[in-house]
C-alpha cells in the first residue's frame, strides 16, 4: 500500500466483508447436528468454519490497519457497529432457505474476492487470491444441489422457487454502496458494487436456467439495505450475544 488511500474506504470494505463471513459462518454452523442428510450435516459444517477462518483473515488485516484485535472486533461488538448485509443474519430457517442463501451468497463472495485478487492493495490481493480457492468448492456445492433439487420433484421445485422470490430482496442486499466507494474504484483497490452485482446477475442466471425455475425480476431498488450501516433485523443482536458467550466468560479463549 504505497500509494495513499482512503482508509476509511478500505476499512469499511474490509469491515462489511469480514462481518458478512464470520454472521454467515455461524448461522452455518447451526446446521451441525440437524442437517437433512449427512452429506449437508457435514457440508454445512465445514462451509461454516472455512467462513469464520475466512473472515479471521480479514479481521488481522484490519488489526494491521489499526483497528482492535480480531477477538474484540469479532466478539465484542454490538449490533449496530457491525456492517454485516442482513441477507446472512436471517435465521437458517427450513433448508431450502439456507441452500438458497448458500447459493446467492456465496456466488457473490467468490466474484468479490475475484476482483479483489488484482486489488491495488496487495495485502488484500494476497488473502483474496489465497481464499478463491476454498469458496469454488463452496459454490460447487451450491450449484450442485440448486441444480439437483431445481430438477427433482414438483415439491422440491416448489419451494425452492418460493424461497428464491424471498430472498432475492435480501440477496440484492448484498450490494449496497459504501459512500466513499468512488474512491476505492480510483484507487483501483475494488471495481465496485455495481460491476459485482452486473457479475452476479450473470453467474446466477446461468445456474437457474439450467433449472425448472424461474429467477424473480429484481433491480437494487427492491433491495433490502441499512446492514452496512448498522442497520439490522432484531436476529441478529441474539446471535451476537451467542457468539460472545464463550469470550466474555474466558478472555483467554482463542479461536
Amino acid at each position: 500500500m504505497d500509494k495513499v488511500i482512503n482508509k476509511i474506504a478500505l476499512k469499511e470494505l474490509l469491515y462489511k466483508t469480514a462481518d458478512d463471513l464470520l454472521i454467515l459462518g455461524h448461522r452455518n454452523s447451526e446446521w451441525t447436528g440437524i442437517g437433512p442428510l449427512l452429506e449437508e450435516d457435514i457440508a454445512f459444517s465445514s462451509m461454516a468454519q472455512d467462513k469464520i477462518g475466512q473472515s479471521l483473515a480479514i479481521y488481522e488485516l484490519l488489526h494491521d490497519l489499526g483497528e482492535a484485535d480480531p477477538d474484540t472486533v469479532a466478539f465484542m461488538r454490538n449490533a449496530e457497529q457491525f456492517h454485516n448485509c442482513k441477507f446472512v443474519e436471517l435465521p437458517i430457517g427450513e433448508y431450502e432457505f439456507s441452500l438458497v442463501r448458500h447459493f446467492l451468497y456465496d456466488h457473490s463472495i467468490l466474484l468479490r474476492f475475484q476482483q479483489l485478487s488484482t486489488s491495488s492493495c496487495q495485502p488484500l490481493a494476497q488473502i483474496a487470491r489465497k481464499l478463491v480457492g476454498e469458496l469454488r468448492y463452496h459454490i460447487m456445492h451450491a450449484d450442485l444441489f440448486i441444480k439437483k433439487l431445481g430438477t427433482g420433484t414438483d415439491e422440491s421445485i416448489s419451494r425452492l422457487q418460493t424461497t428464491l422470490e424471498q430472498a432475492i430482496p435480501f440477496a440484492l442486499g448484498v450490494f449496497e454502496r459504501s459512500p466513499q466507494e468512488s474512491d476505492l474504484i480510483s484507487d483501483l483497490i475494488f471495481t465496485g458494487e455495481d460491476d459485482l452485482y452486473t457479475r452476479w446477475c450473470h453467474e446466477i442466471t446461468k445456474v437457474i436456467e439450467s433449472t425448472a425455475l424461474v429467477l424473480p425480476q429484481h433491480n437494487l431498488s427492491e433491495a433490502k439495505t441499512g446492514g452496512r450501516i448498522g442497520q439490522h433485523t432484531p436476529h441478529l443482536q441474539p446471535l451476537l450475544d451467542e457468539m460472545a458467550e464463550v469470550l466474555r466468560l474466558d478472555p483467554s479463549t482463542d479461536w
